[in-house]
């Protein structure tokens, strides 16, 4: 008995010594409490969300900001970052050679086509929230619907192109039609997201009847290499053909024109000759005769000339001889 009275005798002691201390320890937590559930930080790519008893009551900007606590609860959203969701596979490790599984994501990758074949398509949706109330409080879980919005308009797209359009040419298209529809749909919905980009990632036939369409894709490759090769011989032989008949054309009328010029000078020619010709016959003779003589002789080589007789032959021909020498 002596023993508790001076157990509870030290503790009445230990307490009037300490108790000032816990009195202003519990205060001083409290106070603390106060101020980590009031004080809060946005980060410079996030808006801050305030709800009131679930109730939306304001939107804060980065930085340093209050709410009231216990009754006022904070969602922060990124509204600056740009997000994606990944289709056809998952990346497991991101970094300069990232590497990406598709475990358990074939279920939303293999689609059916317009003709009625199977492609393994792979996608990205990039995007960015725009409305942080509509996000947040528009839909449930608005990624879950991103993606089933996404998967769906992937589908319908797919499915009313060819394979080919799809494994080749048509990807372009195929994307900007997706992101077309996602967006209508996001705006429908009030998801508060706006698309920023739609990836084909990879498009493939299933792996069962993957070596096929190679083949078939390889052929298609060689025929444009065959077609592209003869398109650039035609390009090379057809101008050089049109050019070379355009140069005969051109040569054969310039032949052609050159007779005819020739022949009209010749006729004016002959005309004036046959006027002069008209007005003195017997001069006009003997100048043509001296003239066409005058133009035959020096091409005649050795001449010998005798007079009706045929005498003194020989001295001419000595003095011809003579000169030779």
């Amino acid at each position: 008995m002596a023993d508790q009275t001076y157990r509870k005798s030290d503790y009445r002691a230990w307490m009037d010594k300490n108790g000032l201390y816990l009195k202003y320890g519990s205060i001083a937590l409290l106070i603390l409490i106060l101020l980590a559930t009031t004080l809060f930080q946005v980060q410079p790519e996030e808006v801050g969300v305030i709800t009131r008893f679930g109730k939306y009551v304001r939107k804060v900007e980065s930085g340093l900001n209050l709410k009231v606590p216990v009754i006022e609860k904070l969602y922060k959203v990124a509204v600056e970052r740009q997000q994606k969701e990944e289709f056809g596979f998952r990346t497991t490790a991101p970094g300069v050679r990232s590497e990406y599984t598709k475990e358990g994501t074939v279920n939303e990758s293999l689609m059916l086509t317009g003709d009625l074949n199977l492609a393994d398509v792979e996608w990205v949706v990039q995007y960015r929230i725009e409305d942080p109330y509509s996000f947040l409080f528009r839909v449930r879980e608005p990624i879950v619907a991103l993606r089933d919005i996404s998967e769906a308009s992937m589908r319908e797209i797919v499915g009313d192109r060819t394979v080919n359009e799809v494994l080749t040419v048509g990807r372009a298209e195929i994307a900007s039609s997706v992101h077309q529809k996602i967006q209508e749909l996001c705006a429908e919905y009030s998801l508060g997201i706006r698309i920023e980009q739609v990836v084909l990632q990879d498009v493939n036939p299933p792996d069962q009847v993957k070596d096929a369409f190679n083949d078939v894709n390889q052929a298609q490759q060689e025929r444009e290499t065959l077609i592209n090769q003869a398109r650039s011989e035609y390009n090379k032989v057809i101008p050089k053909a049109k050019g070379q008949a355009e140069e005969t054309v051109q040569r054969a009328e310039g032949y052609a024109m050159e007779r005819v010029n020739n022949a009209l000078g010749e006729a004016s020619r002959f005309n004036a000759l046959y006027l002069e010709y008209v007005k003195a016959p017997e001069v006009t003779k003997r100048r043509i005769y001296l003239e066409t003589m005058e133009e035959i002789l020096p091409r005649a080589g050795n001449k010998i000339i005798t007079d009706e007789g045929g005498n003194n032959l020989l001295p001419l021909l000595q003095m011809q001889l003579n000169s030779k020498k």
